[in-house]
């Protein structure tokens, strides 16, 4: 990445925008498992919500295109660190949704909705990173995909594998309520299998 494209362009405060919004859509069906007592979700809580991230996520860019004329890697861990915020809340976002439809917040069916929530969320990280993060050129080809497909599985079952394990160990233990251990299976399993993801698309499938 060369200096020159540390400048935000429109393309770029248009999509940050839409991060910051969607991140705060996809908080609500979270806070509203989580239960927090001192939060009250009403329309001006949303409202609020909304506004906040959606400015917030815009400075922070801007910020990190300051810093990204200085060192160029630091505006493209910026925007993947943005897209992996986005994507991480769509993935919090469904399994919670699907927990709050259904009920279930442990056992086969948590897994089960980890793993959908998680697949939707890496369908959708594969065209925020390429077209934004990586800016990749280069045409989508039965290659990339693959690629990109077994670095993703192994990041699903990381992901899964770990939020699981967390959750059925945890629960037995009676520490907090399933919704609130269900929430901090998807955290830690989300951190371990973000890293696992940059470096894979990184060096790996999207590489220049």
């Amino acid at each position: 990445m060369s200096s020159e494209k540390i400048i935000l362009s429109k393309k770029d405060y248009i999509l940050i925008s839409i991060i910051g919004f969607s991140f705060a859509l996809f908080s609500i069906p979270i806070l509203k498992n989580i239960d927090l007592p001192f939060i009250k979700i009403d329309a001006f809580f949303v409202a609020l919500l909304i506004t906040f991230f959606t400015i917030f996520a815009v400075f922070a860019l801007w910020i990190a295109s300051l810093i990204g004329r200085m060192l160029p890697v630091a505006f493209q861990f910026a925007k993947f660190g943005a897209i992996g915020a986005f994507n991480t809340f769509l993935d919090w976002g469904i399994l919670n949704s699907l927990i709050a439809l259904t009920g279930f917040a442990t056992g086969v069916h948590y897994a089960i909705f980890k793993g959908f929530s998680f697949s939707i969320a890496t369908i959708s990280s594969y065209f925020w990173n390429k077209y934004w993060t990586f800016e990749s050129t280069q045409e989508t080809d039965a290659s990339e995909v693959g690629k990109f497909i077994f670095i993703s599985l192994i990041g699903v079952l990381i992901n899964v594998g770990l939020a699981s394990l967390v959750v059925a160990s945890l629960t037995p233990m009676h520490i907090m309520s399933p919704a609130r251990l269900a929430n901090l299976g998807a955290a830690t399993a989300t951190i371990v299998s973000l890293f696992w993801n940059f470096i894979g698309y990184k060096i790996w499938v999207f590489k220049k």
